[in-house]
């Protein structure tokens, strides 16, 4: 009896730090580990970033203005399959699914309506690719009670949990989270990543993010900010737990800031940095038994921030996902492919120990671009 052949799905991404949709085309073999064909990324606009914060601030937000970046970035997310497809030489009917986690603007698993709602119309994207889409990734997990995300650490098990060296593998995209590899997976938020470190330097560079986190590095970190910053109740709290841009932003900060006086822009800098290591450092406070952690996402471009954080860990190798085979800026796509493919076989995925849910539940709805040969 021969195998079933590969399967090939296209995973997009557009995390928390809003920075620019990553998308892979993946081939996953029936027994084996996924190999990506194809990868491209396209940077959103500073316009676009704007309007993302308008419609996220408390108490506001604009419902047209929402329909419309729904549109315009499920426009976007089209564009970056097709060229994934044109980079590959792969044609659309090749591909199984496509794995899209949209753009979230609120995420609020444990208020009197429990949610998390994510943009960017992949009906739009179904049809412009002729590939089916799915999406709402979140929405079942916290319908079973669970927090709808991290989504990843399953996948973080699949691709890195090979037997070894017992490993963490930490994502720091704008929001940072872990995931704790083994027969019992587990994984949960632990703070922000990049999303103060961007919205500072934004602020004060006039540039997206601190590249190699080069500002930070001019500064000194001061030890009673770093405490005011880590009494935020999130960081205390006990997993299974999310969070997102309605606990950690610029509004947030300011508000911390005002008991400091007028601090060095560059010092600030570097206790937010210091801030996104101790809320990992804390995370795997006691997880003797972790040998390595592998670094994905944004921040692992972070040379600063990646310093500080294995400063911190100094029982354990901290290393990005490259060490693994495979990119650091793609994992998170990469996932959101894979978990296309748990939906399309329709596996249902026990995220118990990650997010909480009470049982096992099949993530993503599925948008078909209409019927067999239209």
């Amino acid at each position: 009896m021969t195998d079933p052949p590969a399967e090939l799905y296209i995973g997009l991404m557009s995390g928390t730090s809003q920075d620019a949709i990553d998308g892979v085309l993946a081939e996953f073999p029936h027994d084996g580990q996924p190999r990506i064909r194809a990868s491209h990324s396209i940077a959103l606009t500073t316009e676009l970033r704007h309007q993302l914060d308008a419609i996220q601030r408390s108490g506001e937000g604009d419902l047209g203005l929402a329909l419309q970046l729904h549109h315009d970035l499920g426009q976007r997310f089209g564009d970056c399959a097709l060229r994934l497809l044109d980079t590959a030489q792969v044609p659309a009917h090749a591909v199984r699914a496509i794995g899209c986690h949209g753009q979230t603007i609120r995420h609020n698993p444990e208020g009197p309506a429990p949610h998390s709602l994510q943009i960017g119309n992949c009906a739009l994207i179904a049809v412009r690719t002729g590939i089916p889409t799915v999406a709402d990734f979140r929405s079942a997990d916290i319908a079973a009670g669970g927090q709808g995300a991290p989504l990843a650490p399953a996948f973080h098990q699949a691709a890195f949990g090979a037997a070894g060296p017992r490993r963490a593998v930490l994502n720091l995209g704008g929001m940072a989270n872990v995931s704790l590899l083994g027969a019992e997976t587990t994984g949960w938020d632990v703070g922000p990543g990049n999303v103060l470190l961007d919205a500072w330097a934004a602020r004060h560079l006039g540039q997206p993010y601190d590249a190699g986190g080069r500002f930070a590095a001019l500064g000194t970190p001061d030890p009673n900010l770093l405490a005011a910053l880590l009494a935020h109740p999130f960081i205390a709290r006990p997993p299974p737990k999310s969070t997102g841009r309605e606990d950690f932003n610029v509004r947030w900060l300011d508000t911390v800031l005002a008991g400091f006086g007028n601090l060095h822009p560059a010092d600030v800098q570097a206790t937010l940095a210091e801030f996104t290591a101790a809320g990992v450092a804390r995370a795997l406070e006691g997880r003797d038994e972790v040998e390595e952690v592998l670094i994905c996402g944004g921040g692992a471009r972070n040379t600063d921030l990646l310093g500080r954080i294995a400063r911190r860990l100094p029982a354990q190798r901290v290393e990005t996902t490259a060490a693994a085979g495979v990119d650091p800026q793609w994992v998170e796509a990469l996932a959101f492919a894979w978990l296309a493919r748990q939906r399309m076989h329709e596996t249902a995925l026990d995220l118990r120990r990650i997010t909480g849910a009470r049982r096992p539940v099949i993530l993503g709805c599925v948008y078909l671009p209409g019927p067999p040969g239209f």
